[in-house]
């Protein structure tokens, strides 16, 4: 395993995951999303799922990229396949790209499944990326839970949000 920054993303030849999570409200029901590209850049599977039970975003992330995960390896694709993993949840990142990352105490066995599922891998990379380089598997993770995409925001501009009456 590749910790994140400590190798430039893989070149051209792998597969690429974009994974996200939403828990509406927070924790709350859970919506999974995931983007996974083959290697020659075509999309080759999505995954908008929801859960069954409730849970935070750190959670849904997770999931999210657990399942992406687990539909590669049935393809038979881990064990000779490099993967690129980019996320907005900097928590997933830094808890798997890194050994000096303090531990989630309530998600740690969950952060534990998901590096052995990465062990199975031949390399693999870990990208922080930000929320607007995400935005499909944002889209399906809330499309898994009913809920309309995000409305994207010009870089340097925020939105204000209306009080509720």
């Amino acid at each position: 395993m590749t910790p994140a920054g400590a190798a430039a993303p893989l070149s051209q030849g792998g597969w690429v995951i974009h994974c996200d999570g939403s828990a509406v409200p927070n924790p709350g029901r859970m919506g999974l999303g995931a983007v996974l590209t083959g290697p020659d850049g075509t999309v080759r599977h999505q995954i908008s799922e929801a859960t069954t039970f409730t849970g935070c975003n750190n959670e849904a992330e997770l999931r999210a990229l657990l399942l992406a995960l687990q539909w590669l390896a049935q393809q038979g694709l881990a064990a000779s396949t490099p993967v690129q993993i980019y996320s907005d949840n900097s928590v997933l990142v830094e808890q798997l790209g890194t050994q000096a990352a303090a531990p989630v105490a309530r998600l740690a066995p969950l952060f534990d499944e998901a590096r052995l599922a990465l062990q199975l891998f031949r390399h693999m990379h870990i990208q922080w990326i930000p929320r607007h380089r995400n935005g499909v598997a944002d889209t399906l993770a809330r499309a898994a839970l009913g809920l309309a995409p995000k409305v994207a925001t010009p870089q340097g501009q925020t939105i204000k949000k209306r009080r509720r009456r």
